[in-house]
């Protein structure tokens, strides 16, 4: 366990006695901001009017990278990346402040509509949505069962979350494209415990293993011993729990979710290392069937190309919705029921087009075989000059 400290605001004129540390209360302010209300309502940024948000999990480096923790060169360094941590950390809270409310109400029979549009409600809220400049990173995914990713309901989705489904919650927060990308996994029925610990213990031991310079086939091979050294017991059949070896963790960059370096779940793959200043998405999915995923039907996810250059656009429905969507989103996700939100009717056949072009990729969902169960956890990390900082990392998880 790593001990952060934090100042307690005396200084000259403070009275010499010693004064009783008070409890620090959860969802309260900082630098004089007000106490969260319940459910939450406050945004992170009026919490913490000093522009102090609260700090990841600090981990230390250690070994070849022991140095860098008392180097005057690398916390001048880090003194230099301070504004982009503080955007980062200003979604964190938001994100772990959005999942304490889901957690506190999402259960079976709800519509995974009224799951996602309640979670994204709230995250506009804690986030202070505005624009390209603060708002929501990508569509809530919502995938259950042996869809491992990217379900989000489309528009007259019914379907209804069951005691027996496993569910894996997977939002973004963003701050000037500082993204959080974060998930777990919710299960009400204690049998799938096994195949939701894997995941939970695997996403811990990437995180454990990343860092400056360390290679990224390496970390997979470890995620891929712990993750596969659990076993559940479904309906008198045991399974090995197994990496979906198609499914990776990923480098992140502003406005830019996927922007490069992927970080396997299984040995093997390139010896890439890991340098300073990167932020990466740690995330791992374990499954009780293939451990292999496929695109399905009904695609929900959607993003721009970023790196398209100029393409002519022949149909005047389809240059409406992509200018549509350079003003709401960007380069970042986006899904059908957003589209609607922002005001675009009749917009299937344009987008379509724009994927024909390339200047929109399509993202279906990632399905295992039918039958089976897959779980999730991920968190975003940081390689600071001096130390790791897991962004993303609250109470819960």
């Amino acid at each position: 366990a790593v001990v952060t400290t934090q100042s307690t605001g005396g200084g000259e004129g403070a009275p010499a006695k010693k004064k009783k540390k008070k409890k620090k209360k959860t969802g309260g302010g900082g630098g004089g901001g007000p106490k969260q209300t319940d459910p939450p309502t406050i945004p992170i940024c009026d919490l913490y009017p000093t522009g102090e948000f609260p700090t990841g999990e600090i981990c230390q480096y250690t070994d070849d990278n022991l140095w860098r923790t008392t180097s005057q060169e690398k916390k001048m360094a880090d003194y230099a990346f301070e504004e982009a941590l503080k955007e980062a950390r200003q979604a964190a809270e938001a994100h772990r402040q959005v999942r304490k409310y889901v957690q506190s109400w999402i259960k079976p029979g709800l519509t995974m509509t009224e799951i996602c549009e309640r979670l994204e409600d709230c995250s506009r809220r804690m986030i202070k949505e505005n624009g390209l400049q603060a708002g929501l990173a990508f569509p809530t995914g919502c995938s259950i069962n042996h869809c491992a990713a990217h379900y989000t309901p489309n528009p007259g989705d019914k379907t209804v979350l069951m005691y027996d489904d496993v569910c894996k919650i997977d939002f973004g927060t963003h701050i000037n494209g500082r993204i959080i990308d974060c998930a777990w996994t919710v299960h009400f029925n204690p049998k799938f415990d096994p195949l939701v610990n894997a995941a939970k213990a695997a996403t811990n031991m990437g995180i454990k293993c990343a860092g400056i310079d360390a290679r990224l086939n390496e970390i997979g091979e470890a995620i891929q011993e712990v993750m596969e050294s659990y076993e559940v017991e479904l309906d008198g059949s045991t399974y090995q729990v197994k990496c979906i070896r198609n499914l990776n963790g990923h480098s992140i960059e502003p406005y830019k979710i996927h922007a490069g370096k992927t970080v396997p779940i299984i040995k093997g793959g390139e010896a890439i290392k890991m340098e300073e200043g990167e932020f990466y998405a740690i995330e791992t999915f374990g499954s009780t069937g293939k451990g292999l995923v496929h695109d399905d039907v009904d695609c929900s996810h959607y993003m721009k190309n970023f790196d398209i250059g100029h393409v002519p656009i022949r149909i005047n429905r389809a240059k409406g919705l992509l200018n549509s969507i350079n003003k709401n989103f960007g380069t970042l996700a986006f899904c059908k029921r957003w589209v609607e939100r922002a005001g675009e009717t009749k917009y299937l056949l344009a987008l379509k087009h724009l994927c024909d072009l390339g200047i929109v990729n399509d993202y279906p969902p990632l399905v295992d075989q039918k039958g089976s169960y897959t779980a999730q956890m991920e968190h975003t990390i940081v390689l600071r000059p001096t130390c790791k900082e897991v962004l993303s990392r609250g109470d819960d998880y």
